[in-house]
């Protein structure tokens, strides 16, 4: 990863804060005691070397995979309105992503080596995985902003579900349904359709107190997630963490993009700042020589790897699919049915009527 593509940024002008638009200057300020209050943004980018696919990547990611399916479009499966008549599909992806299965990375490590240095004012997420809270990252300083599947109600009563009965179900392919009224269980995931958790704009005003931003594998497509990096003052540092530029970044005199896996970039500045053998240990410490050695290595087999994982969970959804459209053909044919036999038995009652008449 080469210096021109690591630093690349269209301000014209010098920083006003940092001493140079660098992950060097970067570490260089958190070193001088200057951030006190880091906010870091983070997106499905941060999780895919835990083996996680991300949502919008053109061809690999998991709507791109979806929307040669029978589904109305492919979010469909994070739709409110889809989820009331169909919860299957979505429960087979709850199967696949579900809390366990996959552990933090490097990058979510780091993260919670800020929060034990007491450098780390607030993380707010997009992912709905949960790994920065197996990261040790404490709850008071999480803003799922997408939700996660960290706790589940009733959609209709809003009664909470017991913990271990949703892993139960989840593990079987089962979808829930609530001990009180019958209705529908769901993980509290923001799906398209809902508001956002009250605790997001409650807590957006830390990146408007924040003295450095750090922003981690996200494409700041959805909004109102995009708009928390304009909300960080100006001459505040902006680093992002991603494989390309986006949204404003490298638009401000301050801003540092650091173009690359984010594991890649957040070792790096790791590195810079003298802590590589603390965040190697803790993350170890985190996930186990195993799985540690599994996410190292190389981004090709990676890429295979979950490449293979959205094959198989596509093909059990278009199953799910084929399933309910069989059923609601039956359905359909049931009632034709039953409304020529109507019609048939109204026919012989008329008939009947019409002899006694004559």
């Amino acid at each position: 990863m080469g210096q021109e593509e690591s630093h690349l940024a269209s301000a014209a002008g010098p920083p006003a804060t940092l001493e140079e638009r660098s992950l060097e200057a970067v570490a260089d300020y958190i070193k001088s005691g200057n951030a006190r209050r880091i906010v870091v943004l983070t997106g499905a980018g941060i999780s895919t070397a835990a083996g996680i696919p991300d949502f919008r990547s053109p061809k690999t990611g998991l709507y791109s995979n979806l929307a040669r399916l029978k589904l109305p479009y492919a979010e469909a499966v994070f739709d409110i309105s889809y989820f009331r008549n169909h919860p299957e599909p979505f429960y087979v992806l709850a199967q696949e992503l579900y809390p366990g299965k996959f552990h933090p990375t490097i990058s979510h490590a780091f993260i919670a080596l800020l929060a034990e240095k007491g450098l780390l004012q607030m993380l707010f997420t997009q992912n709905i995985d949960c790994l920065e809270r197996a990261a040790g990252v404490p709850a008071d300083k999480i803003v799922e902003a997408h939700g996660s599947f960290a706790t589940q109600r009733c959609i209709e009563c809003r009664v909470e579900f017991p913990d271990a009965e949703m892993r139960a179900h989840v593990t079987r392919g089962d979808v829930p349904k609530c001990n009180e009224c019958k209705g529908l269980v769901k993980p509290d995931i923001t799906f398209f359709g809902e508001a956002l958790p009250r605790d997001f704009s409650e807590k957006s005003h830390n990146t408007a107190m924040a003295d450095l931003v750090l922003i981690i594998g996200t494409s700041l497509t959805v909004y109102p997630f995009a708009s928390l990096p304009e909300m960080a003052r100006k001459g505040i540092p902006r680093v992002l963490f991603n494989m390309e530029k986006v949204g404003s970044l490298g638009s401000r005199l301050d801003d540092v993009l650091e173009l690359g896996a984010c594991d890649d970039g957040i070792r790096k500045l790791a590195e810079l700042l003298g802590w590589t053998d603390e965040l190697d240990d803790t993350w170890r410490n985190i996930v186990g020589n195993e799985d540690a050695e599994k996410q190292l290595r190389s981004q090709t087999v990676r890429d295979e790897e979950i490449e293979d994982e959205l094959q198989k969970l596509t093909g059990e959804i278009e199953t799910v699919l084929k399933l309910e459209e069989e059923e609601e053909k039956k359905e359909e044919k049931k009632d034709a049915d039953e409304e020529k036999s109507q019609k048939k038995l109204s026919r012989q009652r008329m008939s009947t009527q019409s002899k006694k008449r004559k």
